[in-house]
């Protein structure tokens, strides 16, 4: 009985697998570009140990937050106009810069 115990013990203490998400550096820009249309929202690589949240449209954000246009590096563009990231804006930010 302790035996099995500690072999929950064990199983529930064991770090769960880790899980790969897509990057956008592998894939060229239509394919990210289609791969989020597709999800609506998503999460995505963009490089190294870095990530962000992309969505086809604001309809993905939070009531107080806008859409900001996200251009990212895919394998064929530097610059990649992959969708929108949600941006909740500030006092000092003006309509049209960079949404």
């Amino acid at each position: 009985m302790v035996s099995r115990i500690v072999a929950a013990l064990l199983l529930t203490a064991a770090p769960a697998a880790a899980q790969t998400r897509p990057s956008s550096t592998t894939m060229t820009c239509q394919q990210t570009v289609r791969l989020i249309q597709a999800s609506g929202a998503i999460v995505l690589g963009t490089g190294g140990m870095t990530y962000d949240r992309f969505v086809r449209d604001r309809s993905f954000c939070e009531p107080t937050e806008v859409a900001k246009r996200a251009f990212r590096p895919t394998r064929d563009n530097p610059r990649c106009l992959i969708g929108y990231t949600c941006y909740e804006p500030g006092f000092d930010d003006w309509p049209g810069q960079g949404f």
